[in-house]
């Protein structure tokens, strides 16, 4: 069973993007069915980040791949946070000093970097 409402906000994505749904069409509707041509192309106003598979045959599903390639502070379990490179670390910490001289956190937050 599928929910109306969704694949009806989905198809409405669907249609802006150029993807055929089945509810849209005339006669026999089908919600759940969307169709991307193998010669289709992003829209210049969207963005995926990510990559797009497009199967070759119905008995595939289309896939989004999308990997988080962002460094990100890691505390540790003494609180201290480690971080993937010191051009990020120099960031956060001149934030947080920006953030301490405003008073808008406390001091402490800096002796964790």
């Amino acid at each position: 069973m599928y929910d109306v409402t969704t694949l009806g906000r989905v198809g409405a994505i669907a249609r802006k993007l150029g993807i055929t749904w089945g509810g849209d069409w005339t006669g026999n509707i089908d919600r759940p069915h969307f169709e991307v041509k193998p010669n289709w192309i992003m829209p210049k106003a969207y963005k995926i980040e990510g990559q797009v598979i497009i199967p070759i045959n119905s008995k595939c599903q289309v896939q989004l791949i999308v990997e988080d390639n962002k460094p990100k502070p890691i505390v540790k379990d003494d609180d201290t946070m480690q971080f993937s490179n010191e051009t990020l670390k120099a960031a956060v910490r001149d934030y947080l000093k920006q953030a301490v001289d405003k008073k808008l956190i406390n001091k402490s937050h800096l002796e964790k970097i």
